[in-house]
């Protein structure tokens, strides 16, 4: 009865709040359920995608999450998209954009080597432009006594290099990694952002890509079986699509070089593990389609806004600014550089740390700053962020010639 009654004071709540939202919500003019775009994308951006459509055909509906219900996810209270909204999953969508199936898709990477085979077969050419930020969670049993691993460890575990826990401080259990399949979302995230994409051995994968959304769960119920496993998901498909108490009582997310995955980390790129999320369109779109409009739109303010409601942190072009520590001013040259850059105009260095990013918001390199930092293999655009107890407080565009 008390949840019944809690759920009945959310949708109140929601329905207000939906109201007053609505008011300075900029849509796209002349959008209709019959014009609407064919929308498709990975289980993670499944909400986003479903939010999108309601906010802009005014249907009211409720982002079940984190309020103690089984199956969390978006409801309409009106009109179903289900003809035009997909969820094919990462390598799915990608695959129905190639193919001419769908016009716009949102997941959280770029196209696989083969995937770029596959549309350069079919002489497609892909646009793919960042709108979001989402982080890649490495997580364990929640018996398991380890807290916190390195990006080192993380290599080193699944290149076969660490395998017992007491070599990064836990009991002396052998470590199970798992993976995912190739293609699916997470799995390429952790080829790219962690890997390198240096080859893994072919340690057990978990679940695949093509299996249905709930069955994603099985990451969680393997680690739930193996006290001694680890293995990883996209932070929001963790925070938004699994229920609370499961991944609070029997599964932890372990932080990385002692930086736990939420929205501010994620936000302010101190989490090691950042990835994009894209919104892709085929480069021959109509630029008078809805769904080129729409393309549009998702990087507009408005668009921002429902990226933000929906739980993921928008993407923000990186601005070639520098700020000021204790009035002093940051000066860096030359830029361009061919791979020295110089740090000038700052007293003491000690407490300050310095990432390297590159145009879609890769982490390359990081460190305590100094007054010289070798960028001689970065070559193209860099972005240098310098830190002050894990706040951005400069930021930088290098140009490594």
């Amino acid at each position: 009865m008390k949840n019944r009654i809690l759920l009945i004071l959310v949708c109140l709540i929601f329905s207000v709040n939906f109201l007053f939202s609505q008011q300075d919500f900029q849509g796209i003019d002349g959008i209709t359920t019959d014009n609407y775009p064919r929308v498709d994308g990975s289980t993670s951006t499944d909400p986003l995608n479903l939010i999108i459509s309601a906010k802009l055909l005014d249907v009211e509906y409720v982002f079940y999450k984190e309020i103690g219900v089984s199956i969390p996810g978006v409801y309409y209270f009106g009109s179903i998209l289900w003809d035009k909204i997909q969820c094919s999953q990462t390598h799915g969508a990608i695959i129905n954009l190639i193919d001419n199936q769908t016009d716009l898709i949102t997941v959280a990477r770029k196209m696989s080597a083969d995937e770029k085979q596959y549309a350069n077969n079919a002489g497609v050419s892909i646009i793919e432009t960042p709108i979001a930020l989402d982080a890649l969670d490495f997580i364990i049993n929640a018996q398991n006594s380890v807290n916190s691993l390195s990006v080192e460890q993380i290599q080193n575990i699944y290149l076969g290099n660490i395998t017992n826990w007491s070599e990064v401080g836990g009991a002396n259990e052998a470590i199970i990694p798992f993976i995912r399949n190739a293609n699916s979302g997470s799995q390429e995230m952790m080829n790219e952002f962690v890997m390198n994409n240096t080859d893994m051995p072919d340690w057990t994968v978990s679940y695949a890509d093509e299996l249905t959304l709930w069955s994603m769960l099985i990451v969680y119920t393997e680690l739930m079986m193996n006290t001694y496993g680890i293995c990883f998901t996209p932070h929001y498909y963790k925070e938004y699509l699994v229920s609370g108490s499961f991944t609070t009582d029997i599964i932890k997310t372990l932080a990385v070089n002692g930086i736990m995955p939420d929205k501010t980390s994620i936000k302010n790129k101190t989490y090691p593990v950042i990835a994009p999320v894209y919104v892709s369109i085929r480069s021959d779109l109509d630029h008078n389609s809805m769904a080129y409009k729409l393309y549009e739109w998702l990087q507009t303010p408005s668009g921002k806004s429902v990226i933000v409601e929906s739980g993921y942190v928008p993407y923000e072009n990186s601005e070639n600014s520098i700020k000021q520590i204790s009035n002093q001013h940051i000066q860096i040259s030359p830029n361009p550089t061919e791979g020295i850059i110089k740090i000038r105009g700052i007293e003491d260095y000690s407490n300050l740390d310095y990432v390297i990013y590159n145009s879609v918001g890769q982490v390359t390199q990081r460190g305590k700053l100094k007054q010289t930092i070798d960028l001689s293999s970065r070559k193209g655009l860099n972005i240098l962020t310098i830190m002050q107890n894990q706040q951005v407080i400069a930021r930088e565009k290098i140009m490594v010639k």
